[in-house]
């Protein structure tokens, strides 16, 4: 099984282009090649992908 990597969005932070593999969908989580920023992905379409800030971990999540 192949994977497609598509570089439809770009950081946030260092405006690196993302490396997204086809197929993704809206909540998943990709961290930037360059600067290590993770983004959450907030919408996926044909035309390409929509990324924000991932929140950061609160101590009480997982109780």
């Amino acid at each position: 099984m192949s994977t497609t990597v598509t570089t439809a969005a770009v950081c946030l932070v260092c405006d690196s282009e993302l490396a997204i593999e086809g197929g993704s969908e809206k909540g998943e989580i990709v961290e930037c090649g360059t600067c290590g920023q993770e983004h959450e992905l907030t919408a996926a379409s044909a035309a390409g992908y929509e990324v924000s800030l991932a929140p950061e971990v609160e101590e009480d999540w997982g109780e």
